[in-house]
């Protein structure tokens, strides 16, 4: 099952990336996920929240550049090897990772990676016939 990211284009300087955090959370927007990548003018944040089409929304309300990506996420141990595990799938299926980004769950065993494919309905067949646990939309909104 895919769920939805949000990528927020940022001009490179001070505050930015406060003026969209604090916009989330004034709105009671809860951030699950994120990374951001960087170049000397601007950045790229990627967020998991768990209010994405009213996030969107409300971003570009606000005069952000943001759009939707399906991405999965997908558990995995949280112990040494455990992405090892999961990347060595993939590579035996010849299916390619264009990024990807990890968090820890609260109250569990686990930790959380977040994957974004060029097939991403290849990756997900992937990963149901090889039993691993893909999490929800619903599940990420939960957390």
């Amino acid at each position: 099952m895919k769920i939805t990211q949000i990528s927020v284009f940022l001009e490179n300087r001070k505050g930015r990336l406060f003026d969209v955090c604090s916009l989330l959370g004034d709105n009671n927007i809860n951030i699950r996920a994120l990374t951001i990548a960087e170049t000397e003018s601007f950045g790229v944040l990627r967020i998991v929240v768990d209010k994405s089409d009213v996030a969107v929304k409300l971003l570009k309300d606000s005069g952000f550049v943001a759009n939707l990506t399906h991405v999965v996420a997908v558990e995995v141990g949280d112990k040494p090897g455990g992405l090892a595990a999961v990347l060595k799938v993939f590579a035996d299926n010849d299916v390619n990772i264009e990024y990807m980004y990890g968090f820890v769950e609260k109250f569990s065993d686990k930790a959380l990676l977040v994957f974004r494919f060029a097939d991403t309905d290849l990756a997900q067949q992937i990963l149901a016939k090889n039993d691993i646990k893909v999490v929800t939309e619903k599940e990420i909104e939960g957390l």
